[in-house]
């Protein structure tokens, strides 16, 4: 009997996280549908890096606050691989530290759009294609949420915090409207985890200074939260919906 390998597309999917999922999905021998916004050159190199490893992959271009974008990004990896299993939600901004007195309409508008309205578009997205009956193995939503969530960032990023405590609603809002479409949604929550994200909020030094804070007195890695967003992918997670994960080495 020819056994067809699952498919997973995970937005955000050339870099941090998002990166290191794909390439554990690969490596279980996934197909993968890797999204990206602007780097065609690193997402390609994901891609390759799991052709490498004797899986199949595909590069896909899309900004996941255009709606249109996110059902094309849909759409090719259906026609690519002929299904689909799981959604990675991974793609996320956040911007320079700074207090809620000081941000600009245009920074918050960017964060709100791109981490909120950009996950339900893709959520949305998957509600309508990951849906199964109920004997197949279950479908699989996973959204990348953060510890900031319950932290709240204040004088850094509450607008972020804010933005992935709507992750965690969303979460736990989905995965009972979809639980008897043989769908599972889940979140990760990562904490500080040594990923360029930092320097891209203006702060490439921050693990060292917020290292100390954590209990297991380090930065997480990419891989470490990879390896709990593929897990609810799986079926190892077959009885795990509504739930929020945190990778925050006890923060």
């Amino acid at each position: 009997m020819t056994v067809t390998a699952r498919t997973i597309l995970i937005t955000g999917g050339s870099r941090g996280i998002g990166r290191a999922t794909a390439l554990l999905a690969g490596q279980a021998g996934w197909n993968v549908a890797v999204n990206y916004r602007t780097d065609n050159t690193a997402a390609r190199q994901t891609a390759d890096e799991i052709e490498g490893l004797g899986a199949r992959a595909i590069t896909v271009q899309g900004d996941v606050t255009d709606s249109g974008a996110v059902d094309a990004m849909f759409d090719a990896t259906l026609q690519a691989f002929g299904t689909l299993d799981a959604v990675v939600v991974n793609a996320g901004i956040v911007a320079p530290a700074s207090p809620l007195a000081e941000m600009s309409d245009e920074r918050l508008r960017r964060v709100v759009e791109t981490n909120i309205l950009g996950a339900f578009y893709c959520a949305r997205a998957a509600a309508r294609h990951l849906p199964r009956p109920m004997d197949r193995p279950s479908g699989a939503l996973v959204l990348l949420s953060s510890a900031a969530a319950r932290l709240g960032s204040p004088n850094e990023y509450v607008d972020y915090a804010a933005s992935k405590g709507a992750i965690d609603t969303l979460t736990l809002g989905l995965s009972k409207e979809l639980a008897a479409q043989n769908v599972r949604v889940n979140a990760v929550r990562p904490g500080i985890i040594d990923t360029d994200i930092h320097a891209s909020g203006g702060e490439p030094d921050r693990i060292n200074r917020i290292a100390p804070l954590v209990p297991l007195q380090r930065a997480g890695t990419a891989m470490e939260t990879a390896e709990a967003v593929f897990w609810l992918c799986t079926d190892a997670a077959s009885y795990v919906t509504g739930a929020h994960l945190d990778v925050a080495g006890g923060r």
